[in-house]
């Protein structure tokens, strides 16, 4: 299926299907450096100036209003784009005391494209990884309620432009990071066996059944 969606001819790679990725873990991307494909990078930027990869853990995100600017990735939003493969999102939602986990998908069930920076980080050894960040911005009006923000998933019609490197318009690479269309996405409570890393089972996106709640 991912093949079909995003026009790629095949696996360079041993694809692992996942449920649950958690920072510092394995991911998928879409690449375009003349051709669409496939990689895979670690979930958090290490910067170049590092030589302590934990660093990574504190760069797993970068706001669409300051990603043209901040150092640690201008740079990659100028020349390393790309597009994390996924089905959907967990969010947290506050709800007295506790947080509630709540999974985002489109409604068509298909699969889309968050906007992501990659970079390849080396270390004074010579060993070199791939490392990526997500591009958040603010919230639409479904998941407002849960969390002001969001990623910024970026349309099918718009992936070429994102993923062209040959496009620097940093005006027109911003405007494809704005909320996703509230009628195009829906969510519902799944349960807290979520809230632990290495549970990675098509569990953690089950409907909590005794707290059913779908919002449209």
């Amino acid at each position: 299926m991912i093949l079909k969606e995003f026009k790629i001819g095949h696996f360079t790679f041993d694809y692992k299907f996942s449920c649950h990725i958690a920072p510092a873990g394995q991911i998928v991307v879409l690449k375009n450096d003349g051709k669409r494909h496939l990689s895979q990078c670690r979930w958090g930027v290490f910067p170049s100036w590092t030589d302590d990869p934990k660093t990574g853990y504190k760069m797993i995100n970068a706001g669409a209003d300051t990603v043209s600017e901040k150092p640690a990735f201008k740079d990659a939003f100028m020349f390393l784009r790309c597009l994390v493969v996924a089905d959907g999102f967990f969010e947290w939602r506050q709800q007295g005391k506790i947080k509630k986990t709540v999974y985002m998908h489109l409604r068509s069930q298909g699969l889309f494209g968050f906007s992501r920076l990659y970079h390849i980080w080396k270390s004074r050894a010579g060993e070199q990884v791939c490392t990526c960040t997500i591009i958040t911005t603010e919230a639409n009006e479904l998941l407002r309620p849960i969390h002001v923000r969001m990623p910024a998933i970026i349309p099918k019609d718009k992936e070429n432009i994102w993923l062209n490197p040959d496009n620097p318009e940093t005006e027109c690479l911003k405007s494809l990071l704005i909320p996703y269309p509230s009628g195009e996405v829906e969510f519902c409570d799944v349960s807290s066996f979520v809230n632990k890393p290495d549970n990675d089972s098509p569990e953690v996106i089950d409907p909590v059944m005794n707290d059913l709640r779908w919002f449209s």
